[in-house]
């Protein structure tokens, strides 16, 4: 929902972006509850593009919406010491997100080890690496807070072979997918 925060905060901004693929609601539900055209800025511009955007924030007031922290990603960081190393003026509204909300679990936060993502598994690229990270957690009586990989337009490896972007179907990992992958690294490492 928007709120009033945010209404006021997109008030006089003469640019909007929003990063859709953190984000269920649609670009025009969005563009409708602000009243504002909303630029998609998808991972591909955030990344690849970020200095195009700033150079564009130098001169106008812009507003760039993120799903909750906008620090919880090392992206939109990045972007902030871009800009204030061009000059630009940041000024970040904090949202809730998944790292602060784990408490309504009844799960105390100080109660949590490191923050893991589990990456989709492909035939040729299964990482592990989190497995050691959840056991270090389980071995010290601390909890794991276990992200879930989200693959939203990521290019497919052939297409990027052939210098021409086509991007694979967006894809959100379930809690099944995540279980079954967690089994198989246990059972590789026990």
């Amino acid at each position: 929902m928007a709120t009033t925060c945010s209404r006021k905060c997109l008030r006089g901004r003469t640019r909007v972006g929003v990063v859709p693929h953190l984000s269920l609601l649609p670009v025009s539900l969005q563009e409708k509850m602000y009243g504002k055209e909303i630029t998609v800025a998808d991972r591909e511009m955030v990344e690849e593009r970020a200095d195009q955007m700033l150079s564009e924030a130098a001169d106008a007031d812009v507003a760039f919406l993120v799903v909750g922290d906008p620090f919880g990603a090392t992206t939109h960081t990045d972007l902030v010491v871009r800009a204030k190393n061009m000059g630009v003026e940041v000024k970040v509204i904090h949202n809730a997100s998944v790292m602060n909300a784990i408490g309504v679990c009844g799960l105390q936060l100080y109660r949590y080890g490191e923050t893991i993502s589990i990456p989709f598994f492909t035939e040729t690229w299964r990482p592990d690496s989190f497995y050691e990270k959840i056991q270090n957690s389980r071995r010290l009586g601390l909890h794991t807070l276990c992200l879930l990989d989200i693959r939203v337009k990521e290019p497919t490896l052939e297409s990027l072979c052939r210098g021409k972007k086509v991007y694979e179907p967006a894809r959100f990992m379930t809690v099944n997918t995540a279980i079954s992958q967690l089994l198989e690294v246990e059972e590789l490492h026990g």
